[in-house]
């Protein structure tokens, strides 16, 4: 293949895209208890030796070895261990206003879960703060059938 230049370039034009990744998972017996647990208002760890995991996994991230389904129920309030702020939330973000994202160990738990937290403001957010689940009036077994933790001891 032959290509002839006919012209200069006279003018650069950018643009943006964005690409996305939807993807489906099966829900096994793990994450499937968990799911089925939310809607029922209840969180659930798995145990792994002597800590308890949440969410549960499949298997043991220090060992590798699979996990047998032994399920605990924890929380449902709990401690922010870390967070960041989102100023300027987005159309895909879960809440239509500023909020803290943060990892909470809920009571009972060995292990942190991300998850977003309806401080009120900036100034209310902080590591350390006591937390308690926000539940959709209508559950569908999802991630978000928890709809925000927020401050413990009242909404923002």
């Amino acid at each position: 293949m032959q290509c002839v230049l006919l012209g200069a370039v006279t003018e650069l034009r950018a643009t943006t895209h964005t690409i996305e990744f939807p993807y489906t998972r099966t829900l096994g017996p793990v994450i499937g208890s968990f799911f089925t647990g939310l809607r029922d208002r209840r969180i659930l760890g798995i145990r792994a030796g002597d800590r308890v995991l949440v969410p549960p996994l499949e298997y043991d991230p220090e060992t590798g070895d699979a996990l047998k389904p032994d399920f605990v129920e924890v929380g449902p309030a709990g401690t922010v261990t870390s967070w960041s702020w989102v100023t300027k939330p987005t159309r895909k973000h879960p809440l239509d206003r500023p909020f803290g994202f943060a990892l909470i160990r809920l009571d009972g738990a060995d292990t942190a879960m991300v998850h977003a937290v309806d401080a009120g403001s900036i100034d209310r957010m902080q590591t350390g703060m006591r937390v308690t689940p926000r539940w959709r009036d209508e559950r569908k077994g999802r991630i978000d059938d928890i709809e925000c933790f927020v401050p413990e001891g009242g909404a923002a």
